[in-house]
C-alpha cells in the first residue's frame, strides 16, 4: 500500500502554512515504513495530481476554517474533505478542490483521502505560526500518526540530533 501525507498551506500567512509545517515536524521526528511519503504541498494546487498520483491513501494536513476556536483539530474522511475543499476560498483550497475532481475524473483518486486539520488564530503576513497553534503542533502530529496507524502504517520516533 502507497499512502501520500501531503502538507498543504501558505507558510507566508502565518498558522495558513501549518500542513507545511506538520509536514516539516513529520520528516525530522519520525521514520516511517516503506510506501510513505510525506510531501511539502505547498501551494502548489492542480499540479498536485501528477503527485498524488499512484498513492492508495491521501492524507492532508492544513488549517481549516471551522468557526471553532483556534486549535481546535478536525478530520474529515471521504466524500467530507470535498465538501470542506468545496466551501473554502484560499487559492491553494480551490487548487486542491480541483485537483480532487480531476483525481476523480481521471480515475486516478486515492482509494481513501482524510483531511486533518486545525483551527488556525493568525492569517496575517507572518512564516511564524501562532502561539496557540504552535502549542497544539503535537496534538496535530499525534492525530496524523493515529490515522496512519488506522491504516497499519509503522513508524519510529527518531531521536534528534544535537545542536
Amino acid at each position: 500500500m502507497k499512502v501520500l501525507v501531503l502538507g498543504i498551506g501558505n507558510i507566508l500567512l502565518s498558522d495558513e502554512g501549518i500542513g507545511v509545517r506538520a509536514v516539516e515536524e513529520l520528516r525530522k521526528n519520525y521514520s516511517f515504513s516503506d510506501g510513505v511519503e510525506i510531501m511539502d504541498g505547498g501551494t502548489l494546487g492542480i499540479d498536485l495530481l501528477y503527485f498524488m498520483e499512484g498513492f492508495q491513501k491521501l492524507l492532508v494536513i492544513d488549517a481549516v476554517l471551522g468557526g471553532d476556536s483556534p486549535g481546535t483539530l478536525y478530520k474529515f474522511k471521504g466524500d467530507e474533505v470535498k465538501a470542506y475543499f468545496r466551501k473554502k476560498v484560499s487559492a491553494h483550497e480551490l487548487g486542491f478542490q480541483e485537483v480532487l475532481a480531476l483525481a476523480d475524473l481521471l480515475g486516478k483518486k486515492p482509494e481513501e483521502i482524510v483531511l486533518i486539520g486545525i483551527e488556525p488564530e493568525s492569517l496575517d503576513i507572518s512564516v511564524e505560526l501562532s502561539y496557540s497553534i504552535k502549542r497544539r503542533m503535537q496534538d496535530l502530529i499525534d492525530k496524523v500518526l493515529e490515522q496512519l496507524r488506522e491504516w497499519g502504517i509503522n513508524y519510529e520516533r527518531v531521536k534528534p540530533a544535537r545542536t
